[in-house]
């Protein structure tokens, strides 16, 4: 019997049909946009037939266990069409997902905003909405999945499912993810292509000629096109793609907006309500004729059904993981709860101690590649990577190995020149758990990576951005790879800690602060030696952001601040002053985003209120002023850099010993 016959079968004993399915979430996703008259119905009511496939036929998930590590991920990278997504959720019947959470979709406090939010509501794999970043967020979610099953092979064989849209490929991101996870043979990656012509100008051939199959083959993927209205014909594709080598796109020819008899297939359907006429011609086109948001009594149940699919499953993995080896599952717990292997702090203390006793004049780019030694063996969920850039990153140990095509039993990423599908990946492996990622570029290339960056930010990621070569001080190579607005604009941006450390010690604790957190972390690294300034005290002196790390001989009358390289001159200048009578502290701030929240006690405890403050970055002073006050100063950069050596940039923009003294005599 064909799968044609068997579901005219089924529909003749009454169960509902595959169409049926399919226009309860069409129904649902005009109801939830006509009620908050805002959103997207179109993309729901376009791929509503190819989702219900995937969904009720393909994925391996158990709506009532939505973190069961070993699921299928389903990420919307088309973050518009949001109510998709969330009537799938409530379909199937993840906990929590009532009706009321459609019935106020975009309301303030509702699980249903305009685009997908990660940690907002179960079931939800990671946020998305700008477009390109779902699929090369779940580039990173494959790339993880293959190397925690290099690991774990009896306990991890799942996929990455990503729905697109035209929009995705359009932006630069998503190519630069294509071409890696190709090169990478990522053959559980699955993109189901919403190819429905329209964008939010027009029809696509405004701007869009693209083949797209092509594109995608050029890459090493496998590609097809199908009829995205026809369940058969996108289900045999599925199943043909998971039989590849390699990942597959499915191109779903769609209509846009489907079953608005007057609309459909047009723009007017992508981002604003159908409107009460439309929504009621399109019910009786659907053959839908019941209330808003209400689903029949046989369609929710088949859906139910749909969404317990599972949990044979994963009751099986479960028994699974119990029988596995004490030790196997005492390592795949602790990493899947994200929970820090026993003696880092141990061995954190070792390499200070360490340092403080060599007194190294590294810079801290070579400080930090000699922590990754350390910790790359304390820590085996630390994956690294880097832009092309390893070798001056230092951000590969001796210990790793290459992760290659075929072979992901290593962990070292070259990510190639794809800054920005470099960090969405590093996004996409902190999501699917069992690893921390890292990955290296230069600071100033962090405007490339900014989009991915701040998603990490959003939700929340521990994900590390190593970036150096901070400051005017990487020399001969110029204004272009010279960071100047790059601390700043950073550090504007809400929970991300931006760490910059002064020496090899604080390098070793900003390291361990960035391990430490449930959160995102950027360590700024200078190309250039630095001296020597850290004893090796047993706390971490960066935990609080700022501290007085050189004493006044007396009552300071002038107190330096500083970060990173700038840290030794302030030592320097501080020095000279106390030579002419001029009692004055030293403050290293390592990190702003700390020191803010230490709270007001303690950082008049650092900035002596009595004493003038000069502070020194080689960077726009832009924030600085919070802590100088109208009566101090900050030296940095006003303009962008030049090409010469670091010397010679620092001493002609005024980055200097004498202009740190002068400003300081200026003011007592």
């Amino acid at each position: 019997m064909t799968k044609a016959e068997t579901a005219a079968k089924r529909e003749a004993k009454g169960e509902p049909g595959a169409r049926d399915m399919a226009n309860a979430i069409r129904a649902l996703a005009m109801d939830a946009v006509e009620k908050a008259n805002s959103g997207h119905p179109g993309m729901p009511m376009g791929m509503a037939d190819v989702a219900s496939v995937l969904v009720r036929r393909f994925l391996k998930f158990d709506a009532a266990a939505p973190d069961w590590p070993d699921r299928d991920r389903l990420v919307l990278s088309a973050g518009h069409g949001s109510m998709l997504l969330y009537s799938l959720l409530y379909l199937t019947g993840y906990p929590g997902w009532g009706i009321e959470q459609l019935q106020n979709f975009r309301q303030l406090g509702s699980w249903t905003p305009g685009h997908p939010e990660y940690n907002h509501a179960p079931g939800i794999e990671t946020t998305t909405g700008p477009l390109g970043q779902g699929i090369s967020t779940a580039v990173g979610m494959a790339l993880a999945e293959r190397m925690l099953a290099a690991r774990f092979p009896e306990l991890v064989d799942h996929r990455t499912y990503v729905i697109a849209s035209d929009g995705d490929f359009m932006e630069g991101v998503s190519q630069e993810a294509i071409s890696l996870a190709g090169h990478l043979q990522l053959s559980r990656l699955i993109v189901l292509y919403d190819d429905n012509h329209i964008s939010i100008d027009g029809p696509t051939d405004l701007t869009y000629s693209d083949d797209v199959l092509a594109r995608f083959k050029a890459c090493h993927w496998a590609a097809e096109a199908v009829d995205g209205h026809d369940p058969e014909q996108v289900a045999d594709a599925i199943a043909r793609a998971l039989e590849h080598d390699r990942p597959s796109l499915i191109a779903c020819r769609t209509v846009i907006g489907f079953g608005a008899p007057h609309k459909q297939g047009t723009a007017a359907t992508h981002g604003a309500p159908l409107g009460a006429e439309e929504v009621a011609a399109a019910r009786e086109q659907l053959g839908w004729p019941h209330p808003p948001f209400v689903v029949p009594e046989p369609i929710m149940a088949a859906w139910r059904r749909a969404g317990k699919r599972g949990s044979p499953a994963r009751a099986a993995w479960e028994a699974k993981l119990a029988a596995a080896p004490a030790t196997v599952v005492e390592e795949w717990d602790r990493r899947l709860a994200g929970e820090l292997p026993p003696g880092l702090g141990d061995a954190i203390a070792a390499l200070k101690d360490r340092f403080a006793e060599e007194a190294p004049k590294w810079a801290t780019r070579k400080a930090s590649g000699e922590v990754l030694e350390t910790l790359v063996a304390q820590v085996p969920e630390l994956v690294g990577g880097s832009g092309d850039l390893t070798g001056s990153n230092l951000t590969q140990a001796k210990a790793q190995r290459n992760i290659r095509p075929g072979d992901f039993s290593g962990s070292y990423v070259h990510f190639g020149v794809r800054e920005h599908g470099m960090a969405a990946c590093m996004n996409g492996i902190a999501l699917h758990g069992g690893f921390i990622p890292y990955g290296g570029t230069f600071l100033v290339f962090s405007d490339y990576c900014r989009p991915a960056i701040r998603l990490s930010a959003l939700m929340g990621l521990r994900v590390i951005y190593v970036m150096t070569h901070d400051s005017i001080g990487l020399g001969e190579d110029g204004p272009t790879h010279q960071p100047v607005e790059h601390l700043a604009a950073l550090r504007a941006m809400p929970n991300i800690w931006v760490l910059r450390p002064a020496d090899a010690v604080e390098t070793a604790e900003c390291w361990q602060l960035a391990l430490e957190r449930n959160g995102p972390s950027i360590l700024a690294l200078s190309r250039q030696s630095v001296p020597p300034l850290r004893g090796a005290e047993v706390e971490n002196m960066c935990r609080r952001g700022g501290y007085v790390l050189r004493h006044a001989s007396a009552k300071p009358r002038a107190t330096l601040l500083a970060t990173g390289s700038e840290v030794g001159l302030a030592c320097g200048a501080a020095r000279r002053l106390e030579d002419e009578g001029i009692a004055t502290a030293v403050v290293s701030l390592p990190c702003l985003e700390l020191f803010e929240a230490q709270g007001a006690s303690y950082q008049a405890e650092i900035l002596d209120a009595d004493s003038v403050k000069v502070a020194i970055e080689a960077g726009v002073g832009f924030g600085w002023d919070r802590y100088v006050g109208p009566h101090g100063a900050v030296i940095g950069m006003r303009t962008f850099g030049a090409s010469a050596p670091a010397g010679a940039l620092y001493e002609h923009f005024g980055i200097t010993i004498d202009a740190a003294v002068a400003a300081v005599k200026a003011r007592i």
